[in-house]
């Protein structure tokens, strides 16, 4: 898991319409990078939906919410329209979890990130982390609230 103090490492991944998104793209705002397994999980389907939910009560405390996964930007474009998420997600799709892997999140034997929260500030460096347990386990919006405190 990357250490909080650390500079973020710079990416760029296609997001659900296929535009190129850089990390530097942020620079001089908060950005909270949330990985997670897969597209159409249960699990990630009701994660996003309560990020959805508070996501206004995120931004007015000066905080995008971004979405990274190994699924290719075409399946997040379906998993977003079918929920109705107003966030971008990001494709770290090849390589396969190369961004997951800088930021301390793939798990090798599961071939996916774990889910992961990651506040990036203003400056690019890593202000709060959080990893979940295992897979299964999403990070409820107090968490997030928590670290936003």
């Amino acid at each position: 898991m990357i250490a909080v103090g650390e500079q973020a490492p710079d990416f760029t991944l296609r997001n659900q319409e296929g535009e190129k998104v850089s990390l530097s793209d942020f620079r001089g705002r908060k950005l909270m990078l949330v990985f997670y397994p897969a597209d159409f999980s249960p699990v990630c389907g009701d994660q996003f939906s309560i990020y959805q939910e508070v996501r206004p009560e995120i931004e007015e405390k000066g905080v995008e919410l971004v979405g990274i996964s190994v699924d290719s930007a075409w399946a997040h474009k379906a998993f977003q329209e079918k929920l109705g998420f107003e966030f971008t997600l990001l494709s770290d799709f090849e390589p396969k979890g190369e961004v997951a892997r800088a930021y301390g999140s793939y798990l090798d034997q599961a071939g996916i990130a774990n889910r992961t929260l990651v506040l990036v500030d203003e400056d690019g460096k890593v202000a709060w982390t959080y990893e979940s347990p295992n897979p299964g386990e999403f990070p409820g919006a107090n968490v997030i609230f928590d670290a936003l405190a």
